[in-house]
């Protein structure tokens, strides 16, 4: 086998824009011969991929995976060029099939997932499933972000995928069974996650660091306006508790009822299902973000 040089890797780069390893895996089986590589490449799809890699992929879809016991799930946002091919349904396959590996291979990052084999074809990566479909759609294609959600003891996890596939939320509900009133339930949470952008469930969950920057806004604000010191902390104190209860999800008026809150809709249908609830955990994407 003749000797792969990092001359022959980079004029092979040069001509067809493929990867690093890509171009040394096509010029070993080639055995050195430069064209044949390309021949190699251009059958893969690799070559046609790559040249598009470089290309802004700002549209895009937001995905949900949910395993059938409704126990774990995955939401994920997958880029591309155009909203046309967004809309198409191969491009929707393809970002279910991205969400189904999450789900199976467990990956920590965007860079491992890439590096994965491919829980849907035996001998390729995630990321030569992902050129190959470049490839195929004629656009580059970037994976974003993915966020597996779980729940540890009983209960029930609902996606909600708004009209157009850029906004997406899943959340966990923790209880006893797993009654259809208890999915209606969680999926209504899911739609009410997507409306208003809670940023936690309880005020203990916010982050601390977007509520001192809150506070510091609060607080210059006061000073501008010439208020006495010894009412500043009143104002400040005011505005923050306001700030919390419109971005805690338990304290947000529910979207479907004004007149109660979430926490109220949790404590009533808790009520109905016999058995208390919990909201564990979500993630909302809104494409771009």
């Amino acid at each position: 086998m003749a000797t792969v040089t990092a001359q022959m890797v980079k004029e092979l780069r040069d001509r067809t824009g493929a990867g690093m390893m890509d171009s040394k895996k096509a010029l070993q089986e080639a055995d050195g011969d430069i064209d044949k590589a390309i021949a190699v490449l251009r059958e893969r799809g690799m070559a046609k991929a790559a040249k598009k890699e470089g290309r802004e992929a700002s549209e895009g879809v937001i995905t949900a995976y949910l395993a059938d016991d409704r126990r774990s799930g995955v939401i994920l946002e997958v880029n591309c060029e155009t909203d046309f091919v967004a809309r198409t349904d191969k491009f929707k396959a393809f970002a279910q099939q991205l969400a189904a590996h999450v789900a199976l291979a467990h990956p920590g990052t965007v860079d491992e997932m890439l590096t994965q084999p491919y829980s849907g074809e035996s001998g390729k990566t995630v990321d030569d499933f992902i050129k190959e479909t470049i490839a195929t759609l004629g656009e580059n294609i970037r994976l974003k972000r993915f966020q597996p959600v779980a729940l540890e003891n009983g209960g029930t996890l609902a996606s909600y995928i708004h009209p157009g596939d850029k906004l997406g939320v899943m959340v966990a509900v923790e209880t006893v069974g797993n009654s259809d009133s208890l999915q209606t339930f969680a999926r209504d949470v899911a739609m009410h996650i997507a409306a208003a952008e809670p940023k936690a469930i309880t005020r203990d969950d916010v982050d601390k660091t977007l509520v001192d920057a809150e506070r510091a806004i609060y607080q210059k604000q006061a000073e501008n306006e010439g208020k006495p010191a010894q009412v500043i902390e009143k104002i400040v104190s005011g505005k923050i508790d306001k700030f919390l209860s419109e971005s805690v999800l338990l304290e947000q008026p529910y979207v479907k009822d004004n007149d109660k809150t979430v926490g109220d809709f949790v404590r009533e249908t808790a009520s109905t299902v016999g058995s208390d609830i919990a909201i564990k955990n979500f993630a909302r994407f809104r494409l771009g973000e």
